[in-house]
């Protein structure tokens, strides 16, 4: 993330926009369940929500400074951090109820690593787990915080056809005027 991203990503105005807009939105309707998994929980303003909501959370981060500094913010809580790539998951198929992926995909650098994130989310799942998010549609806001930074948006459109060809089923998407809202589950049959 770029330093204006970073901030923002970290200030209390982000803070308030996730617990009473982006994360009621987001998991309106859903019994959730653990153990569960964050993708990419970057300063875990996301984490803080959802560790009272689940009975178990393991968060995985890529970056590692994030990670250490996500790892002493969640000491001594139910709140496991692991360092690692979500393009390459260091976890048993099948060990997670819940999935969760609140506006990072757009940090992942390609569309094909998208999809491996996709893949991964659905190995990791176990049988009728539910994988859920957000992420941000294109917006000149967008842009500018992102500005020498990563951003590749998914397109809501076709990320249907890409949970199907992860092999996720029941994948539902819907449009807010900034962000969209996904969910996924993976079949109660293994393959």
């Amino acid at each position: 993330m770029n330093r204006i991203h970073h901030c923002y990503c970290q200030s209390a105005l982000w803070k308030r926009r996730v617990e009473s807009e982006l994360m009621p939105w987001a998991l309106g309707g859903t019994t959730l369940e653990g153990p569960a998994l964050e993708i990419g929980p970057g300063p875990g303003v996301t984490t803080n929500y959802l560790r009272t909501r689940v009975p178990s959370l393991t968060v995985l981060e890529n970056d590692p400074g994030l990670a250490e500094k996500l790892a002493a913010k969640f000491r001594n809580t139910s709140v496991q951090v692991l360092e690692g790539d979500a393009t390459s998951m260091p976890f048993e198929s099948g060990t997670f109820r819940t999935v969760f992926c609140f506006t990072m995909l757009h940090h992942v650098s390609s569309p094909s690593l998208q999809d491996r994130v996709l893949a991964e989310a659905l190995r990791v799942l176990a049988p009728g787990g539910t994988f859920l998010g957000t992420d941000s549609r294109t917006s000149f806001l967008m842009k500018l915080f992102h500005c020498f930074d990563t951003m590749v948006i998914v397109d809501p459109a076709t990320l249907p056809q890409r949970l199907r060809r992860a092999g996720f089923t029941n994948e539902h998407i819907e449009l807010s005027d900034g962000a969209f809202r996904f969910r996924a589950t993976r079949s109660q049959k293994l393959h």
